[in-house]
């Protein structure tokens, strides 16, 4: 059984903790937390202790971390964990920052301890099976890949102004998919975006609605449409046109009752917030993870991985910026 802390006890915190505590293959011992209390409340819950990252860190009887806090604290929390000899599994995106995101993958490849970036989606049913039957040349070589993720609301703009923009915190999760699915990093990136939901997330310096091309070396293309505000529900969908023919994964339903009549057929709304449609998907990334560290295994999410989905959101950003279509440079994936 690993010994495993959660550094970070806020929403996202607490969503790793309920699967961390869900299996036997581990147990969570201590968490931290910025804030004292929220780190006590959640310890006290699951039966943990409260401790400070100096704390966690410093101990050798803890195997591995889950990294949980705010984003500008993850490469400076990876390299300390790995330094100390422990596992890591941090939430995306590495960093704000490129430069500091490789040169963290330098100092932890340099442990040799294995690190995890948390992109949940490509532990998700559904998309794991679309890409098994991808690999598996069901449908032929990829062509065409469509990526749509629409929020059901905007988060607050206070939050706006410090996630690093549109592509570094919502748009991430998407660029990692395009990856996963194709088998590596775009060659160029071209993105437009517009504040049409919220002037003041403009005033903020950011968009809330995007529309990012990639192109592969091959002439392989994805499309990917990311949007804050879509009030129906949290649109989720993936679709690979390839030689062969079409795969897709299609939203996940409040239900699956469909009601037919003269006047047409109506089905329920798809599911309306991240946790509810990928919360199998957080328990699956966790199991996942133990599953690497205890056999040897390589990460099925690796620190490389996420460097390259944080160039893509570098690359779109400067893109939106200029206009101009960008390059995926060998130095911007490490």
């Amino acid at each position: 059984m690993l010994r495993v802390a959660l550094l970070g006890a806020g929403r996202i915190g607490q969503v790793h903790a309920k699967s961390m505590t869900a299996t036997t293959a581990s147990r969570l011992v201590a968490v931290a937390d910025v804030n004292a209390e929220a780190a006590q409340d959640l310890a006290a819950r699951i039966g943990a202790e409260a401790c400070s990252v100096d704390q966690i860190i410093a101990d050798p009887s803890i195997d591995a971390v889950l990294i949980a806090t705010s984003t500008d604290t993850h490469s400076d929390l990876i390299t300390r964990a790995t330094a100390a000899g422990k596992a890591v599994l941090c939430e995306k995106p590495v960093d704000l920052s490129l430069d500091r995101a490789l040169a963290t993958l330098k100092a932890a490849e340099a442990t040799g301890q294995p690190v995890m970036i948390g992109f949940n989606r490509r532990f998700d049913p559904s998309f794991k099976a679309l890409k098994a039957a991808f690999d598996g040349g069901e449908i032929g070589r990829g062509e065409l890949l469509s990526i749509t993720s629409f929020d059901p609301a905007p988060p607050p703009v206070s939050y706006i102004k410090v996630s690093g923009g549109l592509f570094r915190d919502m748009m991430i999760h998407d660029f990692d998919m395009a990856c996963w699915i194709f088998g590596g990093a775009p060659a160029t990136v071209s993105a437009q975006g517009a504040a049409l939901v919220d002037p003041a997330i403009g005033d903020a310096g950011d968009v809330d609605t995007a529309v990012v091309t990639l192109v592969w070396d091959d002439g392989r293309m994805a499309v990917i449409r990311n949007s804050r505000r879509a009030g129906y529900g949290y649109d989720q969908r993936v679709e690979v046109l390839g030689s062969g023919g079409l795969l897709s994964a299609n939203n996940m339903l409040e239900n699956t009752v469909e009601k037919i009549t003269t006047d047409g057929a109506v089905s329920a709304k798809p599911l309306h917030f991240f946790l509810e449609r990928y919360m199998r998907a957080y328990e699956d990334e966790w199991t996942a993870f133990l599953d690497a560290v205890t056999t040897g295994a390589a990460m099925p999410v690796t620190l490389r991985e996420g460097v390259a989905a944080l160039a893509c959101a570098e690359a779109a950003t400067r893109s939106l910026k200029t206009g101009a279509t960008v390059a995926i440079t060998p130095d911007m994936l490490g």
